[in-house]
């Protein structure tokens, strides 16, 4: 039996499953998408087996990584639950890991009655960058789920960046920061381009120098153990270019555009599997 499959492959299933071959070898790997054309590239991509159905990913593997939308979860749930029952009676269990937001493990508990027994279920929530390794996935863990299981699935992220424990009560609050981050980060490392294209520079130098910038003041926070602000004070000279400009982002209300963001997606994100 094979240690995951990944049942759908979009965005974020494909690169949670690039992570995963990095970990534990594509031979460790199973791929499942209602595209065919999807699986099948990313398999040959990647050197995994693509199966028919995600009944027949079910059976081969596991670890059942379900990369669907939060309204297609029940609908799987439930025609996978066949699958789980006969696999069990041959005491060979499987782990649910859900990637969907706003559906808690008790929402997804139900759906799961078909297989006749409790069922592991690992919740994650990870970010688009887990495709270059540099990622970050917050995980909990339903009853079922015991230390090996969560561990199996922990060795599974582990090439996709940094794996975080958290109460499931904080998942929403953690999606709105690091899973819907980088498309806030993306424009404004686009407009910083941009106005280095008009001070001159080429397009995609002030793309890289942007980008660099921006990786760099993050390993800075992470790294140096200061506080934010306290790192802005010590590139602000007085009277100089810098102070300059973050009196124009204080103007445009960055900082109140960045919490207005985070705390819309946080909404949002618990709407979702109502």
């Amino acid at each position: 039996m094979k240690k995951a499959a990944f049942i759908g492959v979009g965005n974020m299933g494909g690169a949670l499953a690039r992570a995963a071959c990095r970990a534990v070898g594509p031979d460790q790997v199973v791929l499942f998408n209602r595209t065919p054309e999807k699986a099948r590239a990313l398999g040959l991509e990647l050197g995994c087996e693509v199966v028919d159905s995600a009944a027949d990913a079910a059976w081969a593997a596991e670890h059942l990584f379900l990369g669907v939308k939060p309204n297609g979860m029940p609908p799987l749930l439930e025609e996978l639950g066949s699958q789980l029952r006969d696999r069990h009676r041959v005491g060979e269990d499987k782990v649910v890991v859900s990637m969907a937001a706003g559906l808690t493990i008790k929402d997804l508990r139900p759906h799961l009655a078909g297989a006749g027994y409790y069922v592991p279920i690992v919740r994650i929530m990870p970010n688009t960058c887990v495709a270059v390794g540099k990622g970050i996935t917050a995980l909990c863990a339903g009853e079922a789920a015991g230390e090996e299981h969560v561990r199996a699935v922990e060795e599974l992220l582990s090439a996709s960046g940094t794996v975080e424990r958290i109460p499931e009560g904080l998942m929403d609050p953690f999606s709105a920061i690091a899973g819907c981050g980088p498309a806030f980060v993306y424009p404004y490392i686009e407009g910083l381009a941009d106005g280095g294209v008009m001070a001159g520079l080429p397009r995609d130098r002030a793309v890289e120098y942007a980008a660099r910038m921006v990786l760099g003041a993050a390993a800075m926070v992470l790294e140096s153990g200061k506080h934010p602000g306290q790192l802005k004070d010590e590139v602000c000279s007085p009277g100089g270019s810098t102070i300059a400009g973050v009196a124009e982002l204080e103007r445009h209300g960055l900082r109140a555009a960045a919490i207005d963001a985070v705390l819309a997606s946080w909404r949002r994100s618990g709407s979702l599997g109502k």
